[in-house]
């Protein structure tokens, strides 16, 4: 088999070596599956494919992968680390939405508000009273979702209902950041239907706060499903799913 090769030399010196074709042609058969899959979901839930935004998790991902995901039309794009969404952002087109998605150390905040479009992972009141603090003293009101972990796993951070509940005044008071939705992951599983019930208590939980005080906004964001399980996600009301292997398989290396 032939593969196409492009390098680039940068007037730095430095060599970018482009995706091959067979890369790019594979990377263009996993979205559209993706994409398939979405769209079956939305139609099984009765709800329309505009309400669902795809984020595709980078961590992994090498950045001319990233570039030719971008030319494919997926412009949201979400990392983990936050010294790795801001080193990117500096080398994407400034079209990009950037989600932070994984933990957030208050150290890493104020570094990070420039660049982010949305955080999805606010896992207590100190988190979302230093972000305010930081965005107010920029000129900044950041949109972020409150990352919940329903059945108190110990290897996952997140606010428990409860513990939401008892903050959530405190936390939709701040005036620099726009409080959005809400966040979870479920337990790997193979079984995606294990999911289901906590993508469900998510949705309840988002409709109890709204409900609480219809003031303090929509909170029309739920961002929960990873590639194991965003269609069962969808069915159960997700409006941001987070997807990184089904993306790049074949390209990962196992």
């Amino acid at each position: 088999m032939i593969v196409v090769v492009s390098v680039t030399i940068h007037p730095t010196g430095g060599v970018c070596v482009r995706m091959s074709l067979s890369q790019t042609v594979l990377l263009k058969h996993n979205l559209r599956r993706v994409q398939d899959r979405i769209a079956a979901a939305c139609m099984r839930a009765n709800r329309s494919v505009n309400d669902v935004t795809l984020v595709a998790v980078t961590k992994y991902a090498e950045l001319d992968w990233v570039r030719s995901l971008m030319e494919l039309g997926v412009t949201n794009l979400g990392e983990n680390r936050p010294q790795q969404l801001v080193a990117r952002a500096g080398q994407m087109s400034p079209a990009v939405r950037w989600h932070q998605i994984g933990h957030l150390q208050t150290n890493k905040a104020d570094t990070l508000l420039p660049f982010v479009d949305l955080i999805h992972s606010v896992d207590s009141l100190r988190l979302a009273q230093h972000l305010a603090s930081c965005a107010g003293k920029r000129g900044l009101r950041p949109r972020v979702l409150l990352e919940v972990n329903l059945l108190g796993e110990a290897t996952k951070d997140g606010f428990s209902a409860d513990e939401l509940t008892l903050a959530w005044p405190s936390i939709v008071s701040q005036p620099s950041i726009a409080v959005e939705g809400l966040m979870t992951m479920a337990p790997l599983n193979q079984d995606p239907e294990s999911a289901r019930s906590v993508f469900r208590d998510l949705r309840e939980l988002r409709d109890h706060l709204r409900a609480s005080d219809p003031s303090r906004g929509a909170l029309k964001e739920l961002s929960m499903g990873m590639s194991g399980d965003f269609e069962v996600a969808i069915e159960e009301g997700a409006t941001l799913i987070r997807l990184g292997s089904c993306l790049f398989e074949g390209l990962l290396q196992p």
